[in-house]
């Protein structure tokens, strides 16, 4: 055998490919069956495909920096490079927080609805109303309201409920409520336009155009987080990669829920960037505006100071008294104020470093006229590193090594900072203490005057000194405001997402075919092979090559027929010459002589049904019809099946004689078959194992050799009682029997095991009740017997019985006569 044959073989052994491409064949039903109900589930999900369109827009990140103002002076600053505002772009567009703001924005918690065959549509935009939710009032929460457009100007709503109070959800607080509604059929009309106040709805319905469609709609309050979180997935690709060129895409079954998405995520991003560019000069504004409104009463207070003195004193063209002293005075104490606030803005900055953790807020240097670089370059650092630390907190874990890095750097600016202010703050106080010394000579000149022109003119100064630090406040506040007014913010709209009339795409419904096609071969396919692995019997007579030494010695085919006398009756079919096969090879399994030339030929098997009775009564037939005096012999005590066939009484037969009750000639009976005699198993004994191994059963089958030239002996089954091994010390050969899809491979272990043992010897397989026809796909060419009850071979050398044809089985084209059809047994 060649080493392909042999790995053929081994597979085989542990898998049986042809009994599961057999068993395949027979589950066409359940394959056609499976492809039927797999191509109507993939035609019905098919009505489901819907058509998705996607959309995209082009903006670019870019460093805007305030053309206006240099480093020294500008109220912006630089907060970090390109490639970091970028990433934090991406960062935000991709954010919970952001996306909540966009579906705020345009309230895509609301669902129009068009109702549609197999599934509802999404009518965002495809209706001719629009709906305006009152957030600050809490919407009925998933419940389909119906719309009804009646006219031009108005609509009916309506709904149906089953309990006073129902689900409601407050998109303001993001909160559930419960609200009351009406218990039933519910339904009230409105006008376009009017304000919809009711316990469960709150909302304002206009109209899109003019002239409107009537007809039908649904629309609900949906899932807020659940749509902020589909939104989360909006796709960001830099064209190119790497680049500050960013395409933002969707997809969707809503061409114009899309767009707008897109469009507004850009603009609600595009306002927050330019917020928080003008964030420092915005702190700036408003820290100035509130030094104005305390700037203005002091102005006020001064003017009406100096009027109320004027309106008291005497004293004529005082302000022209002693001009050169007090404009020096008023001079010097312009100046004393002006370090008076540097003095001030370093107190409440060193307060703040040292108290504050956001240093974003922190107002400009130059706003309390602080020109000196290092501080304000300082500050701009110190904010710029602070508002890269808030920026990366949105794609960063809080531990991340980053952080320990700008928090590192935060605070070496910070030193430097204090540094700077403790420098400064000696420079301003000694030149505070040489203006207190220069005020202090011009104020011992002013009080030789009188004290009337000294009151007027130090109120005339206050006056002045108000008024210049009014004109400042107002110079630095016109100037925060040009800046703010000069930044632009780093988020700049390319290319809006826009309809171009281009169609959107269906998934490929064929998929659906496919899968199902692929499942009506998988599941017979899988069924089979399941199947066969399950399958513990043997099919053909190849399976006994495989499992046993026991040689084959013939196949009896299958065939119906009313008693198991089929070779007395049908002596020229191919079952009565697969008998003859089977004696003929029996010849060469004799051993030694023949005791006073008889030959005894045991039949046994492993279980009951497996064809003992039949091979026993048609092997006789055949040695008996050859001309040999033949004697069968039922030795199954326990169950009696031979005298059914030969139309005897089983009253008399073996247990009688072996209990002597009767004699040899008694038990023996002569058949309607010439040259067969029959003894039958007799009256069930209640102790036949004890009897079949009395010296009286060995004594019998010796004597009865003297009288026949064969005896075949009927036994019990070896698999199940231990009779027949102490029949086949009597027997010159045994046949064991196997029946087709009836005998356990499992049961071959009990005939190798006492083959083994040489328990038994002379033993020989004989393959009953097979059907060949295209089972298994096996073509036997044995050198043994075999014939097959429907024709195998006949061409006018065998006579057989012709099958019907399965179309024909019950039209009148064949005679039909009812019998009672026995298995082969």
């Amino acid at each position: 055998m060649s080493e392909e044959a042999k790995d053929l073989d081994g597979l085989s052994g542990i898998f049986d490919i042809s009994q599961f491409l057999n068993k395949l064949i027979k589950l066409w039903w359940f394959f056609l069956l499976c492809l039927i109900i797999g191509l109507s589930y993939a035609y019905y999900k098919n009505q489901f495909i819907q058509t998705y369109y996607s959309a995209s827009s082009l903006i670019s990140i870019k460093d805007n920096t305030n053309p206006l103002f240099t480093s020294n002076q500008s109220l912006t600053f630089n907060w970090g490079g390109t490639t970091d505002k970028v990433t934090t772009v991406i960062t935000k567009f991709k954010s919970r927080t952001h996306a909540e703001r966009v579906v705020d924005e345009l309230q895509f918690y609301i669902n129009y609805i068009q109702e549609g065959e197999y599934f509802n549509i999404d009518a965002y935009k495809a209706t001719p109303f629009f709906i305006y939710a009152d957030t600050a009032r809490a919407q009925i929460y998933g419940k389909n309201v119906r719309i009804k457009v009646l006219d031009q100007d108005s609509f009916e709503l309506s709904a149906s409920f089953s309990e006073e109070t129902s689900l409601a959800y407050d998109y303001a607080n993001k909160v559930h409520e419960q609200v009351k509604t009406p218990v039933g059929e519910w339904s009230q009309q409105f006008k376009f336009g009017d304000s919809i106040q009711l316990p469960f709805l709150n909302v304002v319905i206009e109209k899109t155009s003019e002239n409107i469609q009537t007809g039908q709609w649904l629309f609900n309050f949906g899932n807020y987080w659940a749509t902020v979180n589909n939104y989360k997935g909006i796709r960001i690709m830099q064209k190119p990669e790497g680049s500050s060129i960013l395409e933002l895409s969707l997809s969707g079954t809503n061409k114009a829920r899309l767009i707008d998405y897109i469009n507004t995520s850009s603009i609600v991003l595009e306002t927050e960037e330019l917020e928080l560019k003008n964030k420092f000069a915005t702190a700036t504004i408003q820290y100035i505006d509130s030094s104005l409104v305390a700037q203005i009463k002091s102005v006020k207070a001064a003017e009406d100071d100096l009027e109320d003195f004027k309106g008291k004193t005497t004293l004529l063209d005082a302000q022209e008294q002693s001009t050169d002293l007090n404009l020096r005075l008023t001079d010097y104490e312009k100046q004393e104020t002006g370090i008076k606030r540097q003095l001030d803005y370093y107190e409440n900055l060193e307060n703040y470093l040292k108290n504050k953790s956001d240093y974003t807020l922190i107002q400009a240097p130059s706003i309390v006229g602080i020109e000196e670089s290092s501080i304000g370059g300082a500050v701009a650092r110190l904010v710029s590193l602070s508002e890269e630390r808030k920026k990366r907190e949105f794609s960063m874990r809080a531990d991340a090594p980053v952080f320990q890095q700008i928090d590192r750097d935060i605070n070496t600016v910070k030193e430097v900072i204090f540094e700077n202010i403790r420098s400064s703050k000696s420079l301003l106080n000694r030149d505070l203490n040489d203006l207190y010394s220069k005020i202090n000579r011009i104020e011992s000149e002013i009080k030789k005057l009188p004290k009337e022109q000294q009151a007027f003119l130090r109120k005339q100064r206050q006056l002045e000194i108000e008024q210049d630090a009014f004109n400042i406040f107002k110079a630095k506040k016109a100037e925060a405001e040009l800046v703010k007014a000069a930044n632009v913010s780093d988020v700049f709209v390319i290319d809006k997402a826009r309809d171009t009339g281009g169609g959107g795409s269906r998934r490929d419904g064929n998929i659906n075919y496919l899968i199902a096609l692929l499942m009506a071969v998988a599941l017979p396919v899988g069924l089979a092979f399941f199947l066969t692995l399950l399958d513990n019997y043997l099919h053909v007579p190849k399976d006994l090559e495989r499992m046993s030494n026991v040689p084959l010695i013939g196949v009896i085919g299958k065939m119906n027929h009313p008693s198991n006398l089929v070779v007395n009756d049908q002596p020229k079919s191919t079952i009565a010459e697969a008998f003859r096969g089977i004696r003929s090879s029996l010849h060469f399994m004799y051993k030694g002589e023949a005791s006073h030339g008889c030959r005894t030929i045991m039949v046994t098997s492993s279980v009951s049904g497996e064809g003992k009775t039949f091979m026993s009564i048609n092997l006789a037939t055949v040695y008996a019809m050859s001309g040999k005096r033949t004697l069968l012999i039922g030795l199954d005590l326990r169950k009696p099946k031979i005298f059914d066939d030969f139309g005897i009484e089983n009253t008399l037969g073996v247990s009688n004689y072996l209990v002597n009750d009767a004699s040899l000639e008694q038990v023996i009976h002569n058949t309607r078959v010439d040259n067969l005699d029959l003894i039958l198993s007799g009256p069930v004994p209640p102790n036949p194992s004890e009897l079949i191994l009395s010296e009286r059963a060995g004594n019998m089958i010796e004597e009865l050799k003297k009288s026949y030239d064969y005896i075949i002996l009927d036994t019990p089954p070896l698999g199940l009682v231990a009779d027949a091994l102490e029949i086949a010390k009597h027997a010159d050969a045994s046949l064991y029997m196997v029946r087709q899809g009836y005998t356990k491979k499992g049961m071959i272990e009990v005939i190798n095991d006492k083959y083994s043992k040489n328990e038994i010897e002379n033993v020989s397989f004989v393959f009953n009740y097979y059907d060949d026809r295209g089972k298994y796909g096996y073509g036997y060419g044995y050198g043994y017997g075999y014939g097959y009850g429907y024709g195998a071979y006949g061409n006018g050398y065998h006579v057989n019985k012709i099958k019907k044809p399965w179309y024909k089985k019950n039209t009148g084209l064949y005679a039909s006569r009812s019998v009672n059809k026995k298995e082969q047994q």
